[in-house]
């Protein structure tokens, strides 16, 4: 498993100026025509979402008093609960909205046809499932990620690729607040 801090990944500009994006992982790396991408994203101002043709997305809030997307005619979605994963099709022109200012989401992307994602928030342990890829992002409380690896907190987690002959073991929560996101990843098909 790789594990990550949030708050040590490297922070790059969108290009409308309206955030920053931290990457945990994209697969196959330094590839732009991706089959799967996590990333956190803080977005800092009301303005467009790029579109990502073939792509599907699902964006969680992290932090912050929420973010309205809105696709004239498709939805008008107001994410404000924190570890609610919403789905959505990357191929949508989409507006966001930021009605209490800032906040942070954390943003899965699959290539439709090649990988699937389920988003969900978890509070007990995940074993990450034989040929798949996943992210884990802990929300609350601590985790730990195999039987040595590190105590994890909130803002930190794990991921690993569907290629891995062996994942690592389980991630577990240690302690009674344990909340976390569990992006598991599968080849489509």
């Amino acid at each position: 498993m790789h594990h990550f801090d949030v708050e040590t990944l490297t922070a790059g500009q969108w290009l409308n100026g309206g955030g920053t994006t931290r990457q945990i992982a994209s697969r196959p790396a330094g590839d732009g025509d991706f089959s799967w991408r996590a990333s956190i994203a803080d977005i800092e101002r009301d303005g467009p979402f790029s579109a990502f043709p073939g792509v599907d997305r699902t964006l969680t809030l992290l932090a912050g008093d929420g973010v309205r997307l809105t696709c004239p005619g498709v939805f008008d979605r107001l994410l404000e609960r924190a570890g609610e994963p919403f789905a959505f099709s990357g191929d949508l022109a989409l507006d966001a909205e930021l009605p209490g200012g800032s906040c942070r989401v954390l943003n899965i992307m699959v290539r439709r046809g090649r990988t699937t994602a389920r988003v969900e928030r978890v509070t007990g342990r995940v074993a990450p499932p034989a040929g798949r890829s996943g992210v884990v992002y802990v929300l609350g409380g601590r985790w730990q990620a195999g039987t040595d690896g590190p105590v994890l907190a909130p803002g930190r987690g794990v991921w690993w690729d569907e290629d891995a002959l062996a994942p690592g073991g389980a991630v577990v929560p240690l302690s009674p607040d344990a909340s976390a996101l569990w992006a598991d990843i599968a080849p489509a098909g």
